[in-house]
């Protein structure tokens, strides 16, 4: 496993174990995924230069195009649940009750 390897995958676990870990208030959880979707791009994208390949360069922005959308909808969510619940606290979140 080469550093940058390495590095990508350090990232991306530390990301996924403050989602797992961290999870006091819905922007932690935003922020977590943001930095996992940031850590695969990165990867991605070095891949595709290190394979000296045209036909991968479309998979990075395809990938960066779902993240914004991912991004934007969490917004969204964090927005429309912090005006209905007053916080944006995951535990004082039930979502299932009107």
């Amino acid at each position: 496993m080469t550093s940058t390897q390495f590095t990508f995958s350090a990232a991306f676990l530390m990301g996924l174990a403050g989602l797992a870990f961290h999870r006091i208030h819905l922007l932690s959880a935003l922020l977590c995924l943001e930095g996992m979707m940031l850590s695969l791009f990165l990867a991605l994208s070095f891949w595709t230069l290190q394979l000296n390949s045209t036909s991968f360069t479309a998979a990075p922005l395809l990938l960066l195009a779902f993240s914004a959308c991912e991004a934007s909808a969490g917004l969204a969510l964090l927005v429309a649940t912090t005006r209905t619940h007053g916080t944006d606290r995951l535990k004082n979140l039930n979502l299932l009750q009107c």
